[in-house]
């Protein structure tokens, strides 16, 4: 993955009883967004396909790893800035 590229990671949500974390990859000009477990792109503003798929691959090889990031985050504490 291009070392320039910056990763978002949500804390874990819910809709419809189903568990989500949102992805989000950015660089300057470019974002893309995908949604895990499902390993589905949401967005994408910039990146082009073959990036996309590098991405998507990122995603689906890290994922057990994104999870666990998005495991740990505190959402109140996050906004509060700690």
């Amino acid at each position: 993955m291009n070392p320039e590229i910056k990763m978002s990671v949500s804390a874990m949500t819910r809709t419809d009883n189903k568990k989500a974390v949102y992805v989000l990859f950015t660089d300057d000009r470019k974002s893309a967004e995908f949604a895990i477990p499902e390993c589905k792109l949401i967005r994408n503003d910039g990146f082009a396909a073959d990036e996309i798929d590098q991405l998507m691959q990122y995603v689906k090889n890290e994922q057990d790893s994104i999870l666990d990031v998005a495991k740990g985050i505190n959402p109140l504490k996050a906004f509060m800035g700690k």
